[in-house]
């Protein structure tokens, strides 16, 4: 659930698998004719502005300022849209109005005050290469000690490109916007059952406006503007969203966003041009979204949704601390585009044999990534690096559901359905004075389709205050290269996977709920890991296919309690999970580096055994009405611990603890609040290579933030963030350090900065 201090906002309501979705869609259009005309389907849900309005109409002197709870739902945890509360699993909402109050202008921002959820900056680049650590942009999000590919990324449903890197090059996965985000739903845990390959730490699903955000019942037209500022990059945002109603069946949407920043600041005192500079390197960025999106709603219990949705970002570099005795000026640029066409069909009340739901979805999603680096040197070739990796993705989904009865206190609900997923996966390196004993332009990986054909299905079965919910999913998946002239000769993959899940809950009484689940997940290889290959004939090292990579696996457990009691929310879980078959990319196989008569040879492996176990708290206390206000307190821990079972040494991608204590004054029309948080220190016992290894000291950050409701339809948020000043370090950034390093500074978060944001509806 989303732990927020106001009222939470109402979401709204194998072999030839292009043939099976089309005989899917074709039984769809004879199915929907079945079912009576009805007039359009009423919009329910507000948006944070309508709340706001709600809460400032029921305000009056000696009144409570808060209105009545309206129930969040959300999607992602069984694709359908289900109560949170009754779903055995740990799931966490954000919605639109908390990232405007807190000002969350990306990904990383969004999930600050959140255990055992991170979102790692990039690994180092260009000609800066060095460890792991991240001094810039977002790679991806870290959920209970399972980081990059691990964790599914959504947008309506859709997956979101993966990140890739090898040696110097590294892109990540922050294709987004979140000015086009109405909500954000995150899934801790495997979540393979029911999404297939890449769930095995947990899913994050951006979703996106919708027309009835803006609408709500009776609007014929609206819109939001939104402008901010954020002294962490000295970033400056402006978005504009309108949506109309043309007729009861017809709606639209345009939203779009456009953003100025320089580089994300840190606490590094040392400006000299040169490696040992820990100032952040000079830095443009821009970034341009743009989203139209289309509903029809013939009839109460039809909806169909049309999106086109566009994400555009750049950042230009000046790397002053790439110069050296031979680099005279470099300087590097990153494009990061994608875009995507959607259709999403639903029919509901079809009162047939074989379903009583119908949900159809089909998308396009093309992303192209790109670094462009150039080198002037003294004594040696002009140098230019141009590095592009992208992404053709085509996805199909078909689901179809059937409500169940037995008998007055027996009941469930029946869902099965069909995912197919094809993505083409091309990766370029040209440029000018290539590597040693190779020539542009080269490939580092051969052009390669990946296909994924999976079958699915899970029951709801409820029987007074017990509730069961199987589940299970069978997935194929292959990776096909073209030779075109790469060397070596390519090799392709295939495997098949089963994806079982069970769930258990006992609503004990009428305010508290216990729950457990199983989950079995899987990560199935990328083209990029089964035909890798380098080769440096100089130094005597090359890095080869290797044909035989299995998938990764996952099993992982969790107990969890909900209290829903007048004044306190509470919710406890412990978690842990075995997992098997990791893939290490470049590992040493044989030969020694260096050695011309027995010359190194890398790979990408399985290796190994873990472990990962954890606990996680959160709670939320309403104190009642004091000194005119509403004041409520936010409590949130997280701590996780995890082991290489094979070699017994800790895995390096676990976070350290994290406590978060929070206050909240509400009035009428101002709201306050101030957050603590604290992470524990790093210790050597907890890292691979504690006796080598930078490690990350214990902080605690405060935050204060406050927002000034103007007038129903105008609301200004102010804020400072890092009050104190506060030099520290998140593991996350900084792992892969070595102790003995000097530019630890550079890797610092943002001192003491302000964020200031002005929202007007219309």
């Amino acid at each position: 659930m989303a732990y927020d201090f106001e009222m939470q906002s109402c979401a709204r309501r194998a072999r030839h698998p292009l043939a099976a979705a089309c005989a899917l869609l074709c039984a769809s259009a004879a199915l929907a004719q079945g079912p009576g005309q009805a007039a359009a389907d009423a919009a329910n849900a507000a948006n944070a502005g309508d709340a706001d309005t709600q809460l400032l109409a029921q305000a009056a002197p000696g009144a409570r300022t808060r209105a009545p709870a309206l129930k969040e739902m959300v999607i992602s945890a069984s694709r359908e849209v289900q109560d949170p509360d009754t779903l055995p699993m740990s799931i966490d909402v954000i919605d639109a109005g908390r990232m405007e109050r807190e000002q969350a202008s990306d990904i990383r921002e969004m999930v600050n005050l959140l255990p055992n959820v991170d979102v790692p900056r990039a690994p180092a680049r260009f000609s800066l290469a060095a460890s792991s650590a991240g001094r810039d942009q977002n790679s991806g999000f870290n959920i209970r000690g399972l980081d990059g590919n691990r964790v599914l990324m959504l947008v309506d449903g859709v997956r979101l490109p993966r990140s890739y890197s090898f040696s110097a090059n590294s892109f990540g996965r922050d294709y987004l916007d979140l000015g086009l985000v109405q909500r954000v739903e995150i899934l801790r845990g495997s979540t393979p059952a029911l999404y297939g390959s890449d769930g095995m730490g947990g899913l994050v699903n951006f979703v996106t406006v919708q027309p009835d955000d803006l609408l709500g019942r009776d609007k014929r037209i609206a819109g939001r503007v939104a402008a901010g500022y954020d002294g962490s990059d000295n970033g400056r945002k402006l978005g504009a969203t309108v949506a109309g109603r043309v007729s009861p069946e017809w709606a639209w949407l345009l939203s779009a966003g456009l953003g100025r920043s320089r580089a994300l600041e840190n606490m590094g005192t040392n400006n000299v041009t040169g490696a040992a500079r820990t100032t952040p390197n000079p830095e443009k960025d821009r970034s341009e979204s743009l989203m139209g999106r289309l509903v029809f709603t013939p009839s109460a219990v039809q909806k169909h949704v049309f999106t086109f949705e566009n994400v555009d970002k750049r950042a230009d570099y000046a790397l002053l601390s790439a110069r050296s005795a031979t680099v005279a000026n470099s300087d590097s640029r990153t494009d990061m585009k994608r875009w995507r066409a959607s259709w999403q069909g639903q029919w509901q009340q079809l009162g047939t044999a074989l379903a009583d739901e119908l949900q159809l979805m089909a998308s396009y999603q093309k992303s192209d990534a790109r670094e462009f680096v150039t080198e002037t040197r003294i004594g040696l070739p002009y140098r230019e690096r141009d590095v592009t990796y992208d992404e053709d993705s085509i996805q199909l989904h078909a689901q179809a559901s059937r409500l169940l009865r037995w008998s007055s206190s027996a009941s469930g609900k029946f869902t099965y359905g069909l995912d197919y997923l094809r993505n083409k996966v091309v990766n370029v390196q040209n440029g000018i004075t290539p590597p040693a004993g190779e020539s542009f332009p080269l490939k580092r990986f051969p052009d390669t389709t990946e296909s994924a054909t999976a079958l699915f299905a899970q029951a709801e079965l409820h029987n007074g205050p017990w509730s069961v919910t199987p589940g299970l999913r069978a997935e194929h998946y292959s990776i096909k290269p073209r030779q075109n002239g790469f060397v070596p000769t390519v090799v392709s993959n295939s495997d098949s996977a089963l994806s079982p899940k069970l769930g258990v809950m006992l609503q004990a009484s009428p305010v508290w709920s216990v729950y457990g689940n199983y989950a079995a997940g899987f990560r199935a290889p990328n083209a990029g890991q089964i035909n890798a290959f380098f080769e440096n004939p100089v130094a005597f090292y090359r890095n080869i296919p290797n044909p035989d990579l299995r998938p990764e696996k996952s099993q992982t457990f969790e107990l969890g309690l909900r209290g829903r009691m007048d004044r306190l929310r509470l919710d406890a879980a412990v978690f842990t999970g075995r997992y098997k078959d990791f893939i290490v990319d470049q590992q040493l196989v044989a030969g020694q580096p260096g050695n011309a008569a027995n010359p190194a040879i890398y790979q990408s492996i399985n290796v190994g055994r873990a472990r990962i176990s954890g606990f996680e708290l959160k709670a939320d206390y309403d104190w009642g009405r004091w000194a005119g206000g509403d004041w409520q307190t936010r409590l949130a821990y997280g701590y996780t611990d995890g082991k290489d079972t094979q070699s017994d040494k800790p895995l390096d991608t676990i976070s350290p603890q994290q406590l978060v204590l929070g206050v909240r004054y509400e009035r009428s029309v101002v709201g306050v609040q101030f957050n603590v948080s604290h992470w524990s220190g790093k210790k050597a016992g907890d890292v691979s290579n504690g006796s080598t290894a930078w490690l990350s000291p214990s902080a605690t950050v405060l935050d204060l933030s406050a927002q000034w409701r103007i007038r129903p339809d105008l609301r200004l948020n102010a804020g400072i963030y890092n009050l104190t000043d506060r030099k520290y370090w998140r593991w996350s950034d900084v792992r892969g350090l070595l102790a003995t390093t000097a530019i630890a500074d550079a890797y610092s978060q943002p001192g003491r900065h302000a964020r200031v944001s002005l929202i007007k509806d219309f």
